[in-house]
């Protein structure tokens, strides 16, 4: 793969750690040439592409951004969206191979069925039950397809969260599937050694109330490497 493959990750103020440690794991393994954006809600209101109001159920700044993503690409090329509270241990050129596998799907998404297993999240915030529950935190895109169309920019910003986190936009034909190793959901399924990417869903070791989840030496390691400095 020679082209260069668009990711957006999801950023908030509360935890720019995670944005940056993610972004540091995508880069150290990645294959192909990268361009990633996070995707700053500050930024999207200022450009006038984001004028919704924050809902009571939105936990982080980027619950309903994400879903910007083709219109920022103008609907055109691949591109992948990720939360922030991600952990990437492989290459993401794979997720190229999958789209390429699927060529005919406008979205591909881990498809979990699972019921979380509390009723908060991190930092003490509600959890919120719905169908195909964590399945836009990771969303590979062919922004060629028509299907991405439905995702304009008044409807992005009128349209429900549930209703856009249930991908109620789009034609379940046109939905693909990835493997669930890529968005592996920390603390709600067992370890798992073939992991591709870690989702911290229940709160990371960057915050001190979930400082010891699994996973937990993963990530400091990778935040280790990333602030490491060079001896004189």
């Amino acid at each position: 793969m020679s082209e260069t493959l668009k990711i957006f990750i999801g950023y908030d103020s509360k935890e720019p750690v995670a944005y940056h440690v993610l972004a540091h794991s995508i880069l150290r393994r990645a294959s192909c040439p990268v361009a990633i954006t996070p995707l700053v809600q500050d930024q999207l209101r200022q450009a006038k592409l984001y004028t919704r109001v924050r809902g009571a159920t939105e936990s982080t700044e980027f619950s309903l951004t994400r879903f910007l993503v083709p219109h920022l690409c103008n609907y055109r090329g691949l591109a992948v969206f990720m939360d922030c509270d991600m952990l990437c241990l492989t290459d993401v050129a794979e997720l190229h191979d999958h789209a390429n596998e699927q060529s005919g799907k406008a979205l591909l998404v881990c498809q979990h069925d699972y019921v979380p297993r509390g009723m908060t999240k991190f930092l003490g915030q509600a959890q919120t039950l719905y169908p195909r529950k964590n399945w836009s935190s990771l969303m590979v895109f062919n922004l060629q397809h028509m299907g991405c169309r439905a995702l304009t920019l008044p409807y992005v910003n009128q349209a429900s969260g549930l209703e856009l986190h249930r991908l109620n936009w789009l034609d379940d034909r046109f939905l693909g599937s990835l493997p669930l190793a890529w968005n592996w959901l920390v603390g709600e399924y067992k370890e798992n050694p073939k992991a591709k990417n870690l989702h911290y869903t229940l709160g990371g070791p960057w915050f001190a109330e979930t400082g010891d989840c699994d996973y937990a030496a993963a990530w400091k390691d990778e935040f280790k490497r990333m602030t490491y400095r060079v001896p004189r």
